[in-house]
């Protein structure tokens, strides 16, 4: 007995382009918190915490 699934239809266009621009805006989000000075000594005190 042969298991044949049929082929995958490809995500439509306009839902991965929704896809990748939420992965960019992500990106955008998470780089700029790096340019505040707060955010850097936040990050840096719980990194210091760990050890």
């Amino acid at each position: 007995m042969s298991d044949t699934t049929p082929p995958r239809k490809p995500a439509p266009r306009a839902l991965r382009w929704l896809g990748g621009a939420v992965a960019v805006m992500l990106c955008l989000v998470v780089f700029g918190l790096y340019t505040v000075p707060e955010f850097m000594v936040l990050l840096a005190d719980q990194m210091w915490a760990c050890f």
